[in-house]
């Protein structure tokens, strides 16, 4: 049977990366919905099957200027009241944290660029456990506090909060273990601003990603996703 996911997107090219092949391989069909107001209905927030909440720019911070931000932190925390599958990336961490109560507030610098993540001993257990020692693509100015009901996963000296889980259906990751490291290219062309602004080295940037070794990243990802949705198939058996 044919399961709909819808992948809230932000920007254009902040997508599902090496994830959107593994969803369709496992039956999904997926729909890329651009954010804004109105993008989903709450009644869609309760039924899809998987929501993913992907990366952008702007921040939890910016609801003033983008006030449909506090539906889509609605939206998320309904459905994490009904424990229905969700994901967020980047961004979509931010707001599901934000959605759960947690502060969310800039960090004193960004944090851009490929480096690990320390793993959590819950972490070592679970799916993220695929990504021991390899490097993944951060790219964040903003942080979250842990949620009260979440478990921490992963994260850095300069990050502490990088991932977490809240039971089986739900999980954040900070970092993009999603973005296919061979199509960075886009991200340095769109983020170009922001880059020079952090005073990021572009063509080390580049090359950084040009380094990563995209097979077993590819792998890794695979791993990840397949093993977190035969967790969230095997919770949904007993909501």
């Amino acid at each position: 049977m044919t399961k709909r996911c819808v992948a809230l997107r932000h920007l254009a090219l902040e997508d599902l990366g090496l994830f959107e092949p593994v969803l369709r391989r496992r039956g999904y069909e997926v729909e890329y919905v651009q954010a804004g107001p109105h993008a989903l209905s709450e009644q869609a927030w309760l039924d899809l099957d998987l929501v993913v909440v992907l990366g952008g720019p702007i921040g939890v911070g910016d609801i003033d200027d983008y006030p449909w931000l506090g539906d889509e932190i609605a939206g998320i925390s309904l459905r994490l009241g009904c424990r229905r599958p969700l994901l967020g990336l980047c961004l979509g961490a931010q707001l599901m944290a934000a959605a759960l109560g947690a502060r969310v507030a800039p960090l004193p610098n960004k944090e851009i660029g490929w480096s690990p993540v320390v793993l959590t001993a819950e972490a070592k257990n679970s799916p993220l456990r695929h990504l021991a020692g390899l490097d993944m693509l951060h790219w964040q100015g903003d942080a979250f506090d842990l949620p009260p009901e979440a478990t921490l996963l992963a994260s850095t000296p300069m990050t502490p909060h990088q991932a977490f889980s809240v039971g089986a259906s739900a999980m954040a990751l900070q970092f993009h273990a999603e973005v296919d490291a061979s199509k960075i290219e886009p991200w340095l062309i769109g983020h170009n601003a922001e880059l020079r602004a952090a005073s990021v080295n572009i063509c080390q940037l580049r090359k950084s990603s040009v380094q990563q070794r995209r097979n077993l990243q590819e792998r890794a990802a695979n791993n990840l996703l397949n093993e977190w949705l035969s967790a969230v198939d095997l919770d949904d058996r007993f909501v």
